[in-house]
């Protein structure tokens, strides 16, 4: 029997790669790193045997064409390596990830699959940071969280808790990590209806989220400028709030929350979030501990990292 040794939250930002010179506030980006970098430990301690990486793609691997709720890449995995991000083939384990997609359609979940999945920052920031130096395979779980409709919170909570139900019922004893890479509060520069842009910069975004396939990197340049140029917009009592309930264990919570009431409370890039309630739900939303919040405003987030042990263990 398999079972997960340590369930992970953190966030990303390429932001983190290209714009360190630019910080202002250097002690919270230090800490946030520094945080990355405790995972690391933890996790060369436990050697774990496979990773299970939750994460969104941020049109570089799913355009507009077509975009499932959920994704699982039980093939080659690709990292598209922009911004300074982990580039190309990516360790896997196709049985094992198999294993688990088959798994859970078989439980009701229906997740995609990929035979050949290009991921982003959205999974690669993760491996970049957590797992540096750790020579283990990934199996990605893209969740889809800026093409609207989104799949309900309470559908991701349910596929989470499944997720662990697959892995346990996995013969061969591996030891997995259940990594959430995303959040916390911020809002991007995207349109919050694709099918209604409402200036230039919007119907970029959308020709760039609708003809990207294959050309991702035509776009990139003036998607990072609109990025770049945005205005920061963190919701740090939000954040707060919800790294408190991570370590009191009142995650499920927030699976009663609406698309509409998660993105009041926490941006359009809060909706990231689904990441880490897949993986709370996975370890049975047990209290964890919050290792650190740093809201950065140069990188237009709330950056935050917490781990969950699985009941019975020593956060």
């Amino acid at each position: 029997m398999s079972a997960i040794t340590l369930g992970v939250g953190a966030s990303h930002s390429t932001l983190m790669n290209t714009h360190w010179d630019k910080v202002v506030h250097t002690e919270r980006a230090a800490a946030f790193r520094d945080s990355l970098q405790h995972v690391n430990r933890r996790l060369r301690e436990l050697n774990p045997d496979v990773a299970v990486i939750i994460g969104s793609n941020h049109f570089r691997g799913f355009w507009l064409d077509l975009i499932p709720s959920f994704t699982m890449g039980v093939g080659d995995v690709i990292a598209s390596g922009e911004s300074g991000t982990p580039k190309g083939p990516q360790k896997t384990d196709p049985v094992f990830a198999n294993q688990l997609a088959t798994h859970l359609v078989e439980a009701g979940s229906e997740v995609a699959i990929s035979a050949r999945l290009q991921i982003d920052h959205g999974q690669s920031h993760a491996i970049q940071y957590l797992l540096d130096g750790i020579d283990i395979p990934v199996v990605p779980l893209v969740v889809n969280v800026f093409a609207q409709p989104l799949p309900t919170i309470e559908r991701c909570a349910t596929l989470g808790r499944r997720l662990a139900d697959a892995i346990e019922a996995n013969a061969e004893g591996r030891k997995v990590v259940v990594i959430a890479s995303g959040g916390l509060s911020h809002q991007l520069p995207w349109p919050s209806d694709w099918s209604n842009p409402q200036d230039d910069d919007e119907e970029f975004m959308v020709d760039a989220w609708l003809n990207g396939r294959g050309e991702w990197e035509r776009y990139d340049k003036r998607r990072r400028e609109i990025i770049v140029a945005a205005q920061p917009c963190i919701f740090e009592d939000f954040d707060a709030q919800f790294l408190a309930d991570l370590e009191a264990g009142d995650l499920e919570k927030y699976t009663e929350l609406s698309t509409p009431e998660l993105e009041k409370i926490a941006g359009n890039g809060g909706q990231e979030l689904r990441t880490w309630l897949v993986m709370a739900a996975a370890l049975g939303f047990a209290p964890g501990s919050s290792l650190c919040y740093s809201p950065m405003p140069e990188w237009l987030t709330g950056m935050g990292a917490a781990l969950i042990e699985p009941a019975g263990g020593d956060a």
